[in-house]
Formats: structure tokens, C-alpha cells, sequence
């Protein structure tokens, strides 16, 4: 059984005063393994938002399905078992943490003993020991987001969905969050996650989807996603190379850096890098490292996004001369 299970998902709204439709999604599918952290991309407006209020049940879609561990949505059995942080959470601002949590225990269910033991070692692994008994409308917005956190995890749930995560926080804050999602990875837990930090992501994530224009784009493990190699970089010593001598070998690459008396050269993902070295050695100077150079998330992500807008570019003008 899958955490997640996502098929021909579509939400329609009709806006301006045509009614005009506009598709949130549009007929989307995937799935979420159990025990995986998912990263779930896009640019904004592209949709994320919009899937993870329908997974929580909070709008109902135009068309499509989805299960929840399980259950096919809306199903308060599911959300027994779920944690939830949206994108811009809100709380009563003269709550405490500490009362956040016992009245999110209170909700679940939880006896007294339960909430309180919960919510110490919550607070606790949040770092919100200090500011547990200051009203949350004292917290900056990385504390708020903290607490969020907490909050979607007081129920010990079996899948934590959580809406961009790391906003508003600082490096230390981000890198607690993502331990937190390995920690709960370990526990045997399922994350579903959007974040704009695609570095983020690709510390975390076991697998992502990238969704353009309400379109999935892709959807795949990460190493298989950003797998291409798009070229080969090689470091040499060229400190006792002259101007003219280091223009043999800049002239073959396709990109050229020199710094502190290291030349950098990015060559082609067909270039003879053997070749390239042999020639760095007949001209004196000393190799320092070669390197496969592999696109990154951020390539993966901007390319789909381009793609997206093309395609839906395109869309726009058929359905105009139908």
C-alpha cells in the first residue's frame, strides 16, 4: 500500500467575469512510497498548494481521485494518522507553544499525561525550550514555523505533508528541519514536501515530482532525474604558464576560469578529456583534479518550468482557434 496514491487529479475554478475555466491541476498522477520523503516542486502558481489542500481534504477536486494510506479522501481515518503544516500557518496569537500542542493533543484525542510527554519533547526538538511559555504572537516568523512544525507532529503521524517548510528560516533552522524529516525517515515515517530551496530538496528527498501550469513534469527518483552528466571540469596549476602558452588550453574548453594561478575549464559532455589533459601536460602545466559535472536540481527545475510555459503557450493558442 502506497502513503500517497494520485490519479487524473484535476481542479477547475471559474474566474473573471467570462467565467473563464482555469485548470489549479489538471489530470496529475503519482504516487508516494511509504517510508520515502517526496519533494513536490514547482514554480509558483504551478499547482502545489492546491494538491495538498485536496490530499488534506480541504477543497474537493473537479475530477480524479486520491488515496490517503489507504483511504480515498476525504476520510477522517486518514487524518487520524496524518501531521500537516500549510504554507502560511496561523495560530491564536495569546496561545503558548506549550498550549498549542496540548490544545492539538486535545483534538487527537490525547489523555493529559500523553499531551504534556509529547509536547516536552516536541518543544524540545524544535528549539522553542526557551520561548515555551511566550505568546505565539511574540515569535518571529521562523518560530512560528517551528511551532508549525511541532504542531503537525503531536499526533506521532504515519505521513507528515508539509508546505514549504523551511520559509523563514534561517541555515541553522533549515538544517534542523531537514534532520528532523531523516529522523522521521528512520522512524519509518512518509514526508510529502514542497520547498523553493532546491538544495534542501536534494539533501532530503528520495524521490520528486515537478509540477508547471497544474502538469506534471516529472516525477522519478532524484539520482535518475538529475543523472545526465553535461560536461567534465579540470583544474590545472598554471602558475609557471605564460599568457600565450595558457591560451592553448582555454581555447579548447567551452568555459574558462582562472583564479589564484589555477585555470578551471569546463569541457563539452563530448569532449576528449584525455586529450585535453595530455595537452595541459605537454604545455608544463600540472593537473590538480578532473571531474564529472552532473546537472543539478536546479537545471532539472528550471528547464521543466520553460518547458511548462511553452506548452502551455501553446495550449492557449489551440483552444483560441477552436
Amino acid at each position: 500500500m502506497n502513503a500517497i496514491e494520485v490519479k487524473g487529479l484535476t481542479k477547475t475554478y471559474r474566474k473573471g467575469f467570462l467565467r473563464r475555466r482555469v485548470d489549479a491541476v489538471h489530470d496529475i498522477d503519482f504516487e508516494v512510497l511509504q517510508g520515502e520523503a517526496f519533494g513536490f516542486l514547482g514554480p509558483n502558481g504551478a499547482g502545489k498548494t492546491t494538491t495538498m489542500r485536496i490530499l488534506m481534504g480541504l477543497i474537493a477536486p473537479t475530477a480524479g481521485t486520491a488515496r490517503i494510506l489507504g483511504h480515498e479522501i476525504p476520510s477522517r481515518k486518514a487524518r487520524q494518522r496524518l501531521g500537516f503544516l500549510p504554507e502560511a500557518p496561523y495560530f491564536y496569537d495569546y496561545l503558548s507553544v506549550s498550549e498549542l500542542l496540548d490544545f492539538t493533543g486535545r483534538l487527537f484525542g490525547q489523555g493529559a499525561a500523553d499531551r504534556a510527554k509529547r509536547s516536552d519533547e516536541l518543544i524540545e526538538l524544535v528549539g522553542l525550550r526557551d520561548a515555551r511559555d511566550s505568546a505565539l504572537k511574540s515569535y518571529s516568523k521562523g518560530m512560528l514555523q517551528r511551532a508549525g512544525i511541532a504542531q503537525a507532529l503531536m499526533n506521532d503521524p504515519d505521513l507528515v505533508v508539509f508546505d514549504e517548510p523551511m520559509s523563514g528560516l534561517d541555515p541553522i533552522g533549515r538544517k534542523d528541519v531537514r534532520d528532523i524529516i531523516l529522523d522521521l525517515k528512520e522512524q519509518g515515517k512518509t514526508v510529502f514536501f514542497s520547498s523553493h530551496i532546491l538544495s534542501d530538496v536534494e539533501s532530503v528527498a528520495d524521490r520528486i515530482a515537478i509540477i508547471v501550469r497544474g502538469h506534471i513534469h516529472d516525477v522519478g527518483r532524484l539520482r535518475d532525474i538529475v543523472s545526465a552528466q553535461v560536461g567534465t571540469e579540470v583544474v590545472f596549476d598554471v602558475r609557471e604558464l605564460d599568457d600565450a602558452t595558457e591560451s592553448k588550453l582555454r581555447d579548447l574548453a567551452v568555459k574558462v576560469r582562472h583564479h589564484d594561478g589555477e585555470l578551471t575549464a569546463m569541457l563539452g559532455p563530448k569532449s576528449d578529456v584525455d586529450s585535453f589533459v595530455r595537452r595541459g601536460f605537454d604545455v608544463g602545466a600540472k593537473l590538480i583534479s578532473v571531474s564529472p559535472v552532473h546537472e543539478t536540481l536546479e537545471d532539472v527545475f528550471v528547464r521543466a518550468a520553460n518547458d511548462g510555459e511553452q506548452r502551455a503557450k501553446v495550449r492557449e493558442e489551440e483552444e483560441a482557434l477552436s
